[in-house]
């Protein structure tokens, strides 16, 4: 494979994997009272972590888990059990605790909270994800491959983050009913993606 089809290869893999467009309804779902700059920024912050997490474990992912011990299957089901906590406070149109309460710094934690987890992780760098830059590694013959590596890993999140701020700015033409309903139905959505990385996971570990 010529560094030119393998950079083609990296960046369509990665973008379907990452799947920002699927995850547009989630992100808007999870900060109905957020202006567009509030969620720009957040979209910003979980961009960069998002990169930063795929670009570590595409140079040493495989020795970060034989280090901590942990297993993909592990992984997995660690990131459902987050889905499933925010699914189960959409479903009841709550973002978090923190977010309700009137002080400034707790309502920025909660902005913070949702840019990392879950929309960081384990939504765009999840599983699936990781393991896929993993394999893309392995696949780098030499340094100009794994450049092109990182350079594909930028380029699908900056995308990301380019299609994340396009949805924050027309959603103002939203109704809050239809931003509550849909925050329900993509919390009922969540929960089943959270019972399917458990599902994923216990399938890997032939339990099922």
């Amino acid at each position: 494979m010529s560094l030119s089809e393998y950079i083609l290869f990296a960046f369509s893999s990665l973008f379907v994997i990452v799947d920002p467009i699927a995850t547009v309804p989630a992100f808007l779902a999870m900060t109905p009272t957020d202006t567009p700059a509030d969620r720009i920024k957040m979209a910003r912050l979980a961009c960069v972590v998002t990169a930063a997490i795929l670009l570590a474990f595409s140079l040493a992912g495989k020795m970060i888990f034989s280090f901590l011990g942990i297993t993909l299957a592990a992984f997995q089901m660690a990131g459902s059990v987050v889905l499933l906590l925010i699914a189960i406070d959409m479903l009841r149109a709550q973002r978090s605790r923190v977010q309700e309460t009137p002080e400034e710094t707790d309502a920025g934690m909660a902005k913070a909270d949702i840019a990392i987890t879950p929309l960081a992780v384990p939504m765009l760098a999840g599983p699936g994800a990781i393991s896929t830059v993993i394999l893309l590694h392995s696949k780098a013959t030499d340094w100009s491959y794994q450049i092109g590596l990182m350079g594909c890993i930028l380029g699908v999140t900056g995308v990301t983050f380019i299609i994340f701020a396009l949805s924050a700015k027309g959603a103002r033409w939203l109704s809050p009913i239809l931003l509550r309903l849909t925050t329900r139905i993509m919390g009922l959505l969540l929960a089943a993606i959270a019972m399917q990385f458990l599902i994923n996971a216990l399938r890997e570990l032939k339990l099922l």
